[in-house]
Protein backbone atom coordinates (compact mmCIF):
# COMPACT_ATOMS: atom_id res chain seq x y z
CA UNK A 1 0.00 0.00 0.00
CA UNK A 2 1.46 3.72 -0.81
CA UNK A 3 0.01 7.43 -1.31
CA UNK A 4 0.68 9.95 -3.29
CA UNK A 5 -0.21 13.79 -2.89
CA UNK A 6 1.71 16.70 -3.99
CA UNK A 7 0.92 20.07 -4.99
CA UNK A 8 -2.04 20.54 -6.65
CA UNK A 9 -0.57 21.84 -10.06
CA UNK A 10 3.41 21.83 -10.94
CA UNK A 11 4.56 24.00 -13.78
CA UNK A 12 8.17 23.21 -14.91
CA UNK A 13 9.77 25.58 -17.97
CA UNK A 14 11.81 27.92 -18.85
CA UNK A 15 10.48 31.30 -18.33
CA UNK A 16 7.43 29.89 -16.52
CA UNK A 17 8.35 32.87 -13.78
CA UNK A 18 6.09 35.04 -16.41
CA UNK A 19 2.49 33.23 -15.48
CA UNK A 20 2.48 33.85 -11.82
CA UNK A 21 0.09 37.05 -12.32
CA UNK A 22 -2.58 35.54 -14.18
CA UNK A 23 -2.14 32.47 -11.91
CA UNK A 24 -2.49 34.43 -8.92
CA UNK A 25 -5.65 36.73 -10.70
CA UNK A 26 -8.65 34.87 -9.18
CA UNK A 27 -6.87 33.43 -5.99
CA UNK A 28 -6.92 35.73 -3.55
CA UNK A 29 -7.37 39.73 -3.87
CA UNK A 30 -4.56 40.38 -0.50
CA UNK A 31 -0.78 39.08 -0.84
CA UNK A 32 2.12 38.12 1.36
CA UNK A 33 4.94 37.54 -1.20
CA UNK A 34 7.57 35.76 1.05
CA UNK A 35 11.32 36.21 0.11
CA UNK A 36 14.92 35.68 0.92
CA UNK A 37 17.38 38.22 2.11
CA UNK A 38 16.63 40.67 -0.86
CA UNK A 39 12.90 41.64 -2.30
CA UNK A 40 14.84 42.50 -5.41
CA UNK A 41 14.76 38.56 -6.88
CA UNK A 42 10.97 39.16 -6.41
CA UNK A 43 10.61 42.00 -8.78
CA UNK A 44 9.71 39.67 -11.74
CA UNK A 45 6.80 38.69 -9.36
CA UNK A 46 5.75 41.85 -7.83
CA UNK A 47 5.81 43.50 -11.05
CA UNK A 48 3.14 41.38 -12.11
CA UNK A 49 0.72 41.18 -9.30
CA UNK A 50 0.82 45.29 -9.63
CA UNK A 51 -0.93 44.31 -13.34
CA UNK A 52 -3.12 42.24 -11.90
CA UNK A 53 -3.85 44.99 -9.49
CA UNK A 54 -3.60 42.38 -6.20
CA UNK A 55 -2.14 44.28 -3.06
CA UNK A 56 0.85 42.37 -1.73
CA UNK A 57 3.34 43.15 1.13
CA UNK A 58 6.66 41.59 1.47
CA UNK A 59 8.17 39.60 4.15
CA UNK A 60 12.10 39.03 4.41
CA UNK A 61 13.48 35.44 5.60
CA UNK A 62 17.46 36.15 6.34
CA UNK A 63 18.28 32.79 6.59
CA UNK A 64 17.13 29.22 7.93
CA UNK A 65 13.88 30.01 9.62
CA UNK A 66 13.52 29.83 13.33
CA UNK A 67 10.14 29.66 15.15
CA UNK A 68 10.60 33.40 15.35
CA UNK A 69 10.73 33.95 11.61
CA UNK A 70 8.09 32.20 11.38
CA UNK A 71 5.57 33.71 13.77
CA UNK A 72 6.82 36.90 12.55
CA UNK A 73 5.38 36.11 8.67
CA UNK A 74 2.02 34.93 10.55
CA UNK A 75 1.87 37.84 12.44
CA UNK A 76 2.67 40.13 9.12
CA UNK A 77 0.05 38.03 6.93
CA UNK A 78 -2.65 38.12 10.01
CA UNK A 79 -2.52 42.00 10.15
CA UNK A 80 -2.58 42.62 6.42
CA UNK A 81 -5.80 40.37 5.81
CA UNK A 82 -3.92 38.49 3.30
CA UNK A 83 -5.75 35.69 1.53
CA UNK A 84 -2.91 34.56 -0.61
CA UNK A 85 0.38 33.09 -0.29
CA UNK A 86 3.50 33.27 -2.82
CA UNK A 87 6.93 32.65 -1.73
CA UNK A 88 9.72 32.64 -4.12
CA UNK A 89 13.61 31.73 -2.99
CA UNK A 90 15.62 28.61 -1.40
CA UNK A 91 13.41 26.21 1.37
CA UNK A 92 13.93 28.43 3.96
CA UNK A 93 11.61 31.38 2.19
CA UNK A 94 9.08 28.36 0.90
CA UNK A 95 9.02 26.94 4.45
CA UNK A 96 8.22 30.19 5.79
CA UNK A 97 5.24 30.60 3.03
CA UNK A 98 3.98 27.50 3.69
CA UNK A 99 3.57 27.96 7.41
CA UNK A 100 2.08 31.45 7.18
CA UNK A 101 -0.37 30.09 5.08
CA UNK A 102 -1.33 27.40 7.23
CA UNK A 103 -1.42 29.91 9.59
CA UNK A 104 -3.85 32.01 7.94
CA UNK A 105 -7.02 29.57 8.06
CA UNK A 106 -6.52 27.50 11.44
CA UNK A 107 -6.53 29.16 14.87
CA UNK A 108 -4.43 29.46 17.38
CA UNK A 109 -0.53 29.56 17.83
CA UNK A 110 2.74 27.66 16.08
CA UNK A 111 3.09 25.76 19.02
CA UNK A 112 -0.19 24.24 18.93
CA UNK A 113 1.05 22.40 15.53
CA UNK A 114 4.99 21.33 15.69
CA UNK A 115 6.07 18.11 15.93
CA UNK A 116 8.73 17.40 19.04
CA UNK A 117 8.52 20.96 21.14
CA UNK A 118 5.14 21.52 20.39
CA UNK A 119 1.84 19.94 21.06
CA UNK A 120 1.17 18.42 17.28
CA UNK A 121 -2.36 19.06 16.69
CA UNK A 122 -3.28 18.30 13.61
CA UNK A 123 -4.28 20.72 11.20
CA UNK A 124 -8.29 21.24 10.91
CA UNK A 125 -8.01 23.93 7.72
CA UNK A 126 -6.39 23.57 4.13
CA UNK A 127 -4.28 25.92 4.27
CA UNK A 128 -4.63 29.77 2.44
CA UNK A 129 -4.45 29.51 -1.50
CA UNK A 130 -0.24 29.50 -1.63
CA UNK A 131 1.81 29.62 -5.18
CA UNK A 132 5.32 28.63 -4.03
CA UNK A 133 8.37 29.61 -6.98
CA UNK A 134 12.11 27.96 -6.03
CA UNK A 135 14.74 30.00 -7.18
CA UNK A 136 17.34 27.14 -5.97
CA UNK A 137 17.51 23.77 -6.88
CA UNK A 138 17.73 21.44 -3.83
CA UNK A 139 15.12 20.92 -1.06
CA UNK A 140 11.74 20.31 -3.11
CA UNK A 141 10.01 22.28 -0.96
CA UNK A 142 7.53 23.36 -3.22
CA UNK A 143 5.69 19.91 -2.94
CA UNK A 144 6.23 18.88 0.24
CA UNK A 145 3.98 19.20 2.91
CA UNK A 146 6.21 20.26 5.94
CA UNK A 147 7.99 23.25 6.89
CA UNK A 148 11.37 22.71 8.77
CA UNK A 149 12.02 25.38 12.20
CA UNK A 150 14.38 25.49 14.11
CA UNK A 151 13.92 26.33 17.85
CA UNK A 152 16.96 28.12 19.26
CA UNK A 153 15.45 27.76 22.95
CA UNK A 154 15.65 23.91 22.20
CA UNK A 155 19.04 23.57 19.94
CA UNK A 156 16.94 21.41 17.31
CA UNK A 157 15.01 21.98 14.22
CA UNK A 158 11.41 20.44 13.96
CA UNK A 159 8.57 19.86 11.43
CA UNK A 160 4.89 21.40 11.26
CA UNK A 161 3.54 18.45 8.73
CA UNK A 162 0.17 17.86 7.15
CA UNK A 163 -1.23 16.98 3.77
CA UNK A 164 -3.29 20.51 4.13
CA UNK A 165 -0.02 22.47 4.19
CA UNK A 166 0.39 21.53 0.08
CA UNK A 167 0.94 24.44 -1.75
CA UNK A 168 -1.71 25.36 -4.48
CA UNK A 169 0.45 26.12 -7.50
CA UNK A 170 4.23 24.89 -7.63
CA UNK A 171 6.07 27.04 -10.92
CA UNK A 172 9.52 25.63 -11.07
CA UNK A 173 11.32 28.10 -13.74
CA UNK A 174 15.38 26.60 -14.15
CA UNK A 175 16.24 30.14 -15.57
CA UNK A 176 15.82 31.14 -11.66
CA UNK A 177 18.49 29.35 -10.68
CA UNK A 178 20.97 30.65 -13.29
CA UNK A 179 22.27 33.02 -10.90
CA UNK A 180 23.16 30.94 -8.09
CA UNK A 181 26.75 30.79 -6.61
CA UNK A 182 28.98 27.40 -6.94
CA UNK A 183 28.81 27.21 -3.36
CA UNK A 184 24.64 27.16 -3.49
CA UNK A 185 24.55 25.45 -5.91
CA UNK A 186 26.68 22.62 -4.34
CA UNK A 187 25.09 22.34 -1.11
CA UNK A 188 21.15 22.69 -2.69
CA UNK A 189 22.64 20.10 -5.25
CA UNK A 190 23.68 17.90 -3.07
CA UNK A 191 20.78 17.98 -0.88
CA UNK A 192 18.82 17.09 -3.52
CA UNK A 193 21.06 13.93 -4.51
CA UNK A 194 20.19 12.83 -0.73
CA UNK A 195 17.35 13.74 -0.97
CA UNK A 196 16.81 11.58 -3.94
CA UNK A 197 19.36 8.49 -2.60
CA UNK A 198 17.37 7.99 0.71
CA UNK A 199 13.91 8.14 -0.52
CA UNK A 200 15.21 5.22 -2.79
CA UNK A 201 16.91 2.91 -0.34
CA UNK A 202 14.12 3.72 2.45
CA UNK A 203 11.69 1.34 4.19
CA UNK A 204 8.80 3.63 2.77
CA UNK A 205 10.37 3.21 -1.22
CA UNK A 206 7.39 2.84 -3.34
CA UNK A 207 7.18 1.98 -6.93
CA UNK A 208 5.60 5.37 -8.20
CA UNK A 209 8.50 7.37 -5.90
CA UNK A 210 11.10 4.50 -7.27
CA UNK A 211 10.61 5.98 -11.18
CA UNK A 212 11.30 9.70 -10.36
CA UNK A 213 14.27 8.85 -7.90
CA UNK A 214 15.58 6.62 -11.22
CA UNK A 215 15.29 9.95 -13.16
CA UNK A 216 16.19 12.52 -10.72
CA UNK A 217 19.62 10.53 -9.83
CA UNK A 218 20.46 9.62 -13.10
CA UNK A 219 20.08 13.55 -14.25
CA UNK A 220 21.91 14.21 -11.01
CA UNK A 221 24.83 12.05 -12.12
CA UNK A 222 24.98 13.70 -15.58
CA UNK A 223 24.69 17.60 -14.18
CA UNK A 224 25.75 18.74 -10.74
CA UNK A 225 29.23 18.80 -11.58
CA UNK A 226 28.82 20.77 -14.21
CA UNK A 227 26.42 23.28 -13.10
CA UNK A 228 28.66 24.01 -10.36
CA UNK A 229 31.51 24.19 -12.99
CA UNK A 230 29.38 26.61 -15.38
CA UNK A 231 26.74 28.24 -13.90
CA UNK A 232 25.52 29.21 -17.15
CA UNK A 233 25.02 25.72 -18.56
CA UNK A 234 21.13 25.96 -19.53
CA UNK A 235 20.97 22.00 -19.74
CA UNK A 236 22.63 21.35 -16.33
CA UNK A 237 20.23 23.90 -14.75
CA UNK A 238 17.87 22.73 -15.78
CA UNK A 239 18.21 18.76 -14.77
CA UNK A 240 19.36 20.15 -11.27
CA UNK A 241 15.85 21.68 -11.16
CA UNK A 242 14.21 18.58 -12.42
CA UNK A 243 16.08 16.56 -9.46
CA UNK A 244 15.19 19.14 -7.16
CA UNK A 245 11.62 18.63 -8.10
CA UNK A 246 11.74 14.88 -7.74
CA UNK A 247 13.71 14.98 -4.70
CA UNK A 248 10.92 16.37 -3.16
CA UNK A 249 8.41 14.57 -4.73
CA UNK A 250 10.17 11.80 -3.79
CA UNK A 251 10.98 13.06 -0.14
CA UNK A 252 7.10 13.62 0.65
CA UNK A 253 5.91 10.48 -0.34
CA UNK A 254 8.05 7.90 0.61
CA UNK A 255 10.50 9.02 3.85
CA UNK A 256 14.50 9.65 4.15
CA UNK A 257 17.11 7.88 6.19
CA UNK A 258 20.07 8.60 8.39
CA UNK A 259 21.55 11.51 6.89
CA UNK A 260 18.03 13.19 7.14
CA UNK A 261 18.06 11.91 10.66
CA UNK A 262 21.08 14.02 11.86
CA UNK A 263 20.68 16.83 9.81
CA UNK A 264 17.72 17.90 11.81
CA UNK A 265 19.81 17.73 15.51
CA UNK A 266 22.61 18.63 13.83
CA UNK A 267 21.08 21.82 12.21
CA UNK A 268 20.63 23.12 16.10
CA UNK A 269 23.66 22.63 16.95
CA UNK A 270 25.88 24.46 14.70
CA UNK A 271 25.40 27.39 12.48
CA UNK A 272 25.36 25.69 8.56
CA UNK A 273 22.80 25.11 6.14
CA UNK A 274 20.81 22.12 5.57
CA UNK A 275 22.14 21.22 2.57
CA UNK A 276 25.70 21.62 3.46
CA UNK A 277 25.43 19.16 6.47
CA UNK A 278 23.57 16.63 4.29
CA UNK A 279 26.23 16.96 1.57
CA UNK A 280 29.18 16.43 4.61
CA UNK A 281 27.35 13.22 5.85
CA UNK A 282 25.84 11.50 2.79
CA UNK A 283 29.10 9.63 1.66
CA UNK A 284 29.49 8.65 4.97
CA UNK A 285 26.35 7.27 5.86
CA UNK A 286 26.27 5.52 2.09
CA UNK A 287 29.56 3.60 3.46
CA UNK A 288 27.87 2.28 6.86
CA UNK A 289 24.75 1.76 5.41
CA UNK A 290 26.12 -0.95 2.53
CA UNK A 291 28.92 -2.07 5.22
CA UNK A 292 26.15 -3.07 7.67
CA UNK A 293 23.69 -4.48 5.32
CA UNK A 294 25.96 -6.96 3.98
CA UNK A 295 27.04 -7.67 7.29
CA UNK A 296 23.38 -7.97 9.03
CA UNK A 297 20.96 -8.23 5.97
CA UNK A 298 22.77 -9.44 2.91
CA UNK A 299 19.26 -10.31 1.79
CA UNK A 300 17.93 -6.44 1.86
CA UNK A 301 16.52 -4.92 -1.19
CA UNK A 302 18.16 -1.44 -0.01
CA UNK A 303 22.33 -3.84 -0.89
CA UNK A 304 21.22 -3.86 -4.45
CA UNK A 305 19.64 -0.72 -4.88
CA UNK A 306 22.86 1.10 -3.40
CA UNK A 307 24.52 -1.08 -6.82
CA UNK A 308 21.99 0.76 -8.86
CA UNK A 309 22.90 4.06 -7.51
CA UNK A 310 26.40 3.77 -8.52
CA UNK A 311 25.54 3.08 -11.86
CA UNK A 312 23.02 5.64 -12.03
CA UNK A 313 25.61 7.95 -10.79
CA UNK A 314 28.48 6.86 -13.00
CA UNK A 315 26.39 5.92 -15.99
CA UNK A 316 28.30 2.95 -16.20
CA UNK A 317 26.34 -0.37 -15.78
CA UNK A 318 29.19 -2.72 -14.71
CA UNK A 319 29.53 -0.52 -11.21
CA UNK A 320 28.15 -1.46 -7.69
CA UNK A 321 27.69 0.25 -4.17
CA UNK A 322 31.44 0.80 -3.28
CA UNK A 323 32.43 2.58 -6.65
CA UNK A 324 29.21 4.50 -5.85
CA UNK A 325 30.45 5.57 -2.63
CA UNK A 326 34.00 6.48 -4.21
CA UNK A 327 31.94 8.98 -7.03
CA UNK A 328 29.76 10.56 -4.34
CA UNK A 329 33.44 11.25 -2.13
CA UNK A 330 34.72 12.34 -4.80
CA UNK A 331 32.34 14.83 -5.88
CA UNK A 332 31.82 15.98 -2.20
CA UNK A 333 35.09 16.86 -2.65
CA UNK A 334 35.25 18.23 -5.82
CA UNK A 335 32.54 20.55 -4.96
CA UNK A 336 34.55 21.59 -1.91
CA UNK A 337 32.09 20.47 1.11
CA UNK A 338 33.37 21.96 4.37
CA UNK A 339 33.86 19.03 7.33
CA UNK A 340 31.42 19.68 10.15
CA UNK A 341 34.05 20.37 12.45
CA UNK A 342 34.87 23.83 10.35
CA UNK A 343 31.28 24.62 10.90
CA UNK A 344 31.33 23.98 14.90
CA UNK A 345 30.48 20.36 15.60
CA UNK A 346 32.87 19.48 18.43
CA UNK A 347 33.81 15.70 19.58
CA UNK A 348 31.92 15.91 22.59
CA UNK A 349 29.03 16.90 20.92
CA UNK A 350 28.80 13.72 19.18
CA UNK A 351 26.96 11.28 21.27
CA UNK A 352 24.10 13.99 22.29
CA UNK A 353 23.90 14.55 18.59
CA UNK A 354 23.38 10.87 17.88
CA UNK A 355 21.44 10.61 21.06
CA UNK A 356 19.07 13.09 19.75
CA UNK A 357 19.29 12.02 15.73
CA UNK A 358 17.79 8.50 16.88
CA UNK A 359 14.37 10.04 17.82
CA UNK A 360 14.15 11.57 13.98
CA UNK A 361 11.38 10.17 11.95
CA UNK A 362 13.17 10.06 9.58
CA UNK A 363 15.87 7.96 11.32
CA UNK A 364 12.95 5.59 11.28
CA UNK A 365 12.75 5.61 7.61
CA UNK A 366 16.96 4.47 7.13
CA UNK A 367 16.54 1.05 5.19
CA UNK A 368 18.66 -0.73 8.58
CA UNK A 369 18.60 0.53 12.24
CA UNK A 370 22.17 1.55 13.11
CA UNK A 371 23.65 1.12 16.63
CA UNK A 372 25.05 3.80 18.72
CA UNK A 373 28.55 3.50 18.24
CA UNK A 374 27.79 3.22 14.43
CA UNK A 375 25.78 7.03 14.43
CA UNK A 376 28.75 8.00 16.22
CA UNK A 377 31.44 6.99 13.77
CA UNK A 378 29.42 8.56 11.26
CA UNK A 379 29.42 11.91 13.30
CA UNK A 380 33.15 11.28 13.52
CA UNK A 381 34.42 10.74 9.70
CA UNK A 382 32.36 13.86 9.17
CA UNK A 383 34.46 16.32 11.72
Amino acid sequence: MFEFASAERIIFGRGTIREVGSLASGMGSRAIVVTGRSTERAERVVGQLHKEEIKYITFNVGGEPTTTIAKAAVERARRGRCDLVISTGGGSAIDTGKVAAAMLTNSGELEDYLEVVGRGQALAKRAAPHIAIPTTAGTGAEVTRNAVLGVPEHKRKVSMRSGLMLPRIAVVDPELTYSMPAALTASTGLDALTQLMEAYVCSKANPLTDGICREGLRRTGRSLRKAYEDGSNEAAREDMATASLFSGLALANAGLGAVHGFAGPLGGMIHAAHGVICARLLPYVMRVNVRVLQERAADSVALGRYDEIAQLLTGTSTVRAGEGVAWVEELCEALKVPSLGELGLKEEDLATAAANSRKSSSMKGNPIALTDEELVQVLRKSL
